[in-house]
């Protein structure tokens, strides 16, 4: 269904262009088979086509907000660099500041 697609990665591609003169093609052929589709200008990857799962939306939508992605990025790190607070020492931290 995509027209002029190619691949990145084993992921079908469409171009920007493409995808404007055809998106409801486009969204089906994803909905359809459950497959993402990149999206291309010029050749490069700008954006993803992708399905979702009507009851997973919250999820995927959290999962992917930019803020929150930065923020489970900064807390792996701390973890990995042992920068921890147990929750009792956190409960008795908050119960003092109230």
């Amino acid at each position: 269904m995509y027209h002029d697609c190619g691949y990145i990665a084993g992921m079908a591609t469409v171009s920007i262009r493409d995808l404007a003169n055809n998106a409801s093609g486009v969204v089906a052929e994803v909905e359809a088979s459950g497959r993402p589709a990149v999206v291309t200008k010029r050749g490069r990857p700008v954006a993803a086509v992708v399905p979702i799962d009507p009851e997973k939306l919250e999820d995927f939508v959290l999962a992917n907000a930019p803020e929150y992605v930065d923020d489970r990025r900064a807390a792996d790190a701390d973890l990995k660099a042992g920068r921890t607070t147990s929750v009792s020492d956190l409960l008795a931290e908050l119960d003092d500041d109230s």
